[in-house]
């Protein structure tokens, strides 16, 4: 089957079981074209806390299905790669957020949504790149446990000095490879272009950046901007949303690739919606409290 059938297929088959296919940013771009909302986790989570559909097909690593579910139990959640699963989300567990409890008994847990649900289960709130800042300025206490990601973590601390931010750390094997060097060398190659980084960068490239956003963050900024080029510091799939959004304007990528997100194919897709494969299941015990920390997270936004 070639690809435009296959296109035409599982659309076929998304209005035939009632499905919604969200899809994240950092997808192959010919997967936005069966995609009915595409978005980076925060906007992925408001899409799947309000959807209608069934069936929600969730095209993105493991932790974004698992949060899809945790907030629709009653839907049948669908992940098209078991192996599509985010090295990060992998580096906390829920027995270090204990130990960290125990050391410090004052703070607040914060986990970044790329964790296990296990891991939110023991969070106190949830947060995503969009919004990590606004959800730890919400909390009143000032000791701050965040996990997993040490960079996120940085740059929130660096914009809410009062809090203390207590690292528990992680990090993206994309962003972290981004260096200044490098960004460097492209500023030289393109003097006009504005350079735009995420906030899973390490600081050294925050500092470097016009502006440091999340990947719809991204997509606003680069539209309203009068900048004709633009230097981009995530993972490379974000060109392809950017181009897309942004006609007429030219953009440079200095991220890698997000092997894990990469694994998931159209041909993937329709045999996991055809055959309702790859059901993400969590404990009831598990998502309620998991469930806490994310609406949580969701009221805040």
């Amino acid at each position: 089957m070639n690809q435009d059938k296959m296109i035409e297929e599982i659309i076929k088959l998304k209005k035939e079981k009632n499905a919604v296919m969200l899809v994240h940013n950092y997808q192959r771009p010919e997967i936005y074209k069966i995609a009915d909302f595409i978005g980076d986790s925060l906007e992925l989570a408001r899409a799947a806390a309000k959807t209608d559909a069934q069936i929600i097909v969730f095209c993105g690593v493991d932790f974004m299905a698992e949060s899809a579910k945790i907030l629709n139990p009653e839907k049948t959640v669908l992940h098209p790669e078991k192996l599509a699963v985010c090295p990060m989300a992998q580096m906390v567990t829920v027995e270090q957020i204990k130990e960290m409890r125990k050391k410090y008994p004052r703070a607040v847990v914060v986990s970044y949504v790329n964790t296990t649900a296990e891991v939110k289960a023991e969070s106190d709130v949830c947060c995503t790149s969009a919004n990590a800042v606004n959800v730890v300025a919400s909390l009143k206490e000032k000791e701050i446990i965040f996990t997993p990601d040490k960079n996120l973590a940085l740059y929130v601390q660096s914009k809410l000095p009062d809090k203390k931010i207590i690292i528990l750390e992680g990090y993206c094997y994309v962003h972290d490879k981004i260096l200044a060097e490098s960004v460097k060398k492209s500023k030289e190659l393109h003097p006009n272009a504005k350079l735009v980084v995420h906030p899973e960068c390490r600081p050294d490239v925050i500092k470097l950046a016009d502006a440091v956003c999340s990947t719809s963050q991204m997509i606003k900024y680069c539209k309203e901007n009068d900048a004709k080029e633009f230097i981009i510091g995530t993972e490379e799939g974000m060109i392809n949303r950017l181009k897309m959004d942004c006609p007429g304007k030219k953009f440079y990528c200095v991220g890698g690739t997000c092997l894990q997100m990469k694994k998931i194919t159209l041909e993937k897709i329709y045999d996991t919606l055809k055959n309702e494969k790859g059901k993400v299941e969590i404990k009831e015990k598990i998502r309620l409290k998991a469930k806490k920390a994310l609406d949580r997270m969701l009221e805040v936004s």
